[in-house]
């Protein structure tokens, strides 16, 4: 303990050298930290947002890209799947439930889902949790939207607002259907997923919307209003894709197989859980890259700490023959170095997880609310331990350098004059 309190000492002295040091250390630290906390906090985000379905079915491109647009809203499908063929498979006897989706609109830079009352019934995330109303009901009139919380909080809707959808999933658009406004019934509780994120109609009112339309354009000198809409037949006649529940899990295999050989489409059924794995496989490179990145960071960290404990030893010549003199040993002085480096890096590792939390509470309500990421305020894992303490370990072994050669450094060295 007297070796720690003589480097606490030594160190205080040279602190504003050792206060820069420390701060490159927690950098690095926060830096390496957050980068395993988003890896983590992404996987569970995307791995919360769908549980409960079986199987997703869409039009045949990839199983990742079906993924994307079907569950978490991005990009688009390269093609629609007939009404009549979602009938003919939602009709099989190994097939329990179904929920269409269609997509192509959009609000202010939100997606715009079209489906069906049986979305609020079966849609489940997070460990089946079913979708709950933090205000209204679920939409019943053509015309009727429930507003994820998300879309409502950053658009400050409230119940009966009417707001008007635009064609197309960018966030400007040019085409909007302002002739037939929706009116808002309902708004959805936080669920952390895409679900906020999304403003949700029914299928009629995804038909309602583009009855006067032909080739994805507006008809020119034709118009149907609101209120002839609603006098019409609106099923749909296509569809992006749709969620399926089965009567058993052994049927699962059995019914993609079916699904994939269906002679009237091109069809493509996927399972969540192994397209999510094709989708961490996608992104190892570049979690990978990540990682390696923010270690070369702790590794410059540490290498300016031992820069800065190397240059010192020249000016500290004096000071370690006057502790040889009163008695030190040369274990002694090399302990000393050793804890200077220990005391650095474990300032460096405390600083650096509360810079972590700070920039978590910071920049947590901007990653959900621009990218969906949900951050969440949780304690370390135990990989993060881990490399703490590897961390700890590398600085105490580049501690040894220099403490070898304070140890090699003789009483008649340190108090001879060099000329």
């Amino acid at each position: 303990m007297a070796i720690v309190r003589l480097a606490l000492a030594s160190l205080w002295n040279r602190r504003v050298t050792a206060g820069l040091t420390v701060l490159a250390i927690a950098l690095s630290v926060t830096l390496l930290l957050g980068v395993e906390k988003l890896r983590r906090d992404a996987r569970n985000t995307f791995a919360n947002t769908i549980s409960g379905t079986d199987l997703i079915v869409g039009a045949r491109s990839g199983a990742v890209q079906l993924l994307l647009y079907s569950v978490f809203r991005i990009g688009d499908a390269t093609n629609n799947i007939s009404w009549q063929s979602y009938q003919e498979i939602a009709a099989s006897p190994d097939v329990r439930w179904t929920v269409p989706l269609s997509l192509g609109d959009s609000h202010r830079g939100f997606r715009v889902l079209g489906t069906a009352p049986e979305y609020f019934e079966h849609y489940r995330y997070r460990d089946k949790r079913r979708l709950e109303l933090a205000k209204g009901k679920e939409f019943e009139g053509i015309f009727d939207a429930v507003l994820g919380a998300q879309v409502a909080r950053d658009l400050q809707y409230e119940l009966d607002d009417k707001i008007v959808l635009a064609h197309g999933a960018g966030e400007v658009s040019f085409t909007e259907h302002a002739d037939k406004p929706f009116v808002v019934t309902g708004i959805l509780a936080p669920t952390g997923t895409a679900v906020d994120r999304t403003i949700h109609i029914r299928l009629a009112g995804v038909e309602a919307l583009h009855v006067d339309w032909k080739d994805g354009r507006p008809r020119r000198g034709f118009r149907i209003s609101a209120e002839e809409v609603a006098q019409m037949d609106l099923q749909p006649t296509s569809i992006t894709a749709f969620l399926v529940g089965l009567e058993s899990k052994t049927a699962i295999f059995r019914a993609q197989r079916t699904i994939g050989q269906y002679r009237a489409e091109p069809l493509l059924a996927i399972i969540p859980g192994i397209a999510l794995q094709e989708l961490w496989d996608l992104m190892a490179v570049a979690e990978d890259a990540l990682r390696v990145v923010s270690i070369m960071v702790v590794v410059t960290g540490l290498l300016g700490m031992l820069t800065v404990i190397w240059s010192s030893l020249e000016a500290r010549r004096r000071e370690m023959a006057v502790l040889r003199s009163v008695g030190a040993r040369g274990l002694h002085i090399f302990g000393l170095f050793v804890s200077e480096a220990g005391l650095l890096a474990l300032l460096g590792l405390v600083c650096g997880i509360t810079f972590l939390y700070g920039a978590i509470l910071a920049a947590a309500p901007f990653a959900e609310r621009e990218f969906g990421l949900a951050i969440a305020f949780t304690g370390l894992d135990a990989s993060d331990y881990a490399l703490l303490g590897y961390i700890f370990a590398a600085a105490l072994c580049a501690g040894c350098v220099p403490a070898l050669r304070a140890y090699r450094v003789s009483l008649a060295d340190g108090l001879s004059v060099r000329i």
